[in-house]
């Protein structure tokens, strides 16, 4: 990500966000949004994402929606944005349902049958594909594969994939979230049903992902929205900004879901964002830079961070026109940079003072 020193040099070294001076929705054609925690939680709009994301459309943006929740179809999932007052299409949604469908499509033969635990939207991503879902492994599977299947999956499901692994059969799983989150707080995602059937096989076997963020999701919503600028957005380091990182392209987090800021201070490379902001109305500003002044502290905003004896360092941020996230911005170089350097910084005094 591209950074500027205090003599106005640049730094393309990943240790700290980046600045756009244009919004972001202006800055980019494509934005491909994750959907839990992002835009919807639990079934519910997240706050100002409705309104945010109409704004952003009406200036010209395309919103594509890529999540590796493989439960609904791109139909159900396009059906629930209108309600929710974000109009959209099937062909908007790419899912990781489709994308391991591709996957085990490359791998057998047309017309075979896979032995399917998970939803409806993984049932029609096969068929799609010209393959043929069955619920049995006595059904003459050639492949298993896992999708997310809602709370309500029943524990018999578990014990056919476990049967069809155990003999050989290629196994495959759309994506190894281990959490999701939901209306009422944090549930067990489909990695956490992954890890039940790689338990109950000794543990012997490894299934091939195709999610976020792994490139077989990153080449199905490439092929699928033909983005020439995309910008990634998402909640979650480990998939949203690593897969964003996998596909060489920028990355906005908003902390409307997973992630909090302790987790982004301790961020590894790989997971760090290009941008960061509170909700999706971070797509219609300009991003500050964050600027390293030369005397170890990095400034955003009116907000300075540094690291002394092992400890984040908050100064400034007076007048009511201070804007918190600019705080957090200045505290993601301290913290990544001295993570590069081999250090650790306490950040608890720093986050007390942005009320966090």
């Amino acid at each position: 990500m591209t950074v500027r020193d205090g003599q106005g040099q640049q730094d393309v070294g990943g240790n700290r966000p980046g600045g756009s001076a244009p919004p972001l929705s202006e800055a980019y054609d494509t934005a491909l949004l994750d959907l839990d925690g992002v835009v919807y939680a639990g079934g519910e709009a997240v706050p100002h994402a409705v309104d945010a994301l109409g704004t952003a459309r009406a200036g010209g943006m395309h919103l594509a929606y890529v999540t590796n929740n493989a439960l609904r179809t791109p139909d159900a999932v396009a059906e629930h944005l209108t309600e929710l007052g974000v109009p959209a299409v099937a062909g908007d949604v790419i899912t990781s349902a489709q994308a391991v469908a591709r996957l085990i499509a490359d791998d057998v033969p047309a017309g075979s049958r896979v032995l399917v635990v998970g939803g409806e939207g993984l049932r029609v991503a096969l068929r799609e594909r010209g393959l043929v879902p069955v619920d049995s492994a006595d059904d003459g599977p050639v492949a298993v594969v896992q999708g997310y299947g809602g709370p309500d999956m029943p524990w018999a499901r578990f014990a056919e994939a476990s049967f069809a692994v155990a003999r050989g059969l290629p196994w495959y799983a759309s994506n190894t979230d281990l959490t999701i989150p939901g209306a009422r707080g944090i549930g067990p995602g489909n990695g956490a049903a992954v890890e039940v059937v790689r338990i109950a096989t000794g543990g012997r076997v490894e299934p091939k992902v195709a999610g976020k963020p792994l490139p077989p999701m990153h080449r199905e919503t490439v092929l699928r929205t033909g983005a020439r600028r995309p910008l990634v957005v998402g909640d979650r380091l480990d998939t949203d900004i690593e897969g964003a990182f996998n596909g060489g392209v920028d990355s906005l987090l908003v902390l409307t879901g997973v992630t909090d800021v302790p987790q982004l201070l301790r961020a590894v490379p790989e997971h760090r964002p290009t941008y960061v902001a509170a909700d999706l109305r971070g797509l219609l500003v300009a991003q500050p830079e964050v600027v390293a002044d030369g005397d170890g502290g990095f400034v955003c905003g009116g907000w300075r961070a540094s690291v002394s004896e092992g400890e984040l360092l908050l100064d400034g941020g007076e007048g009511a026109g201070a804007d918190v996230m600019d705080g957090v911005r200045a505290l993601c170089g301290a913290a990544w940079s001295a993570a590069d350097a081999g250090g650790t910084a306490d950040a608890g005094k720093a986050l007390a003072r942005l009320g966090l």
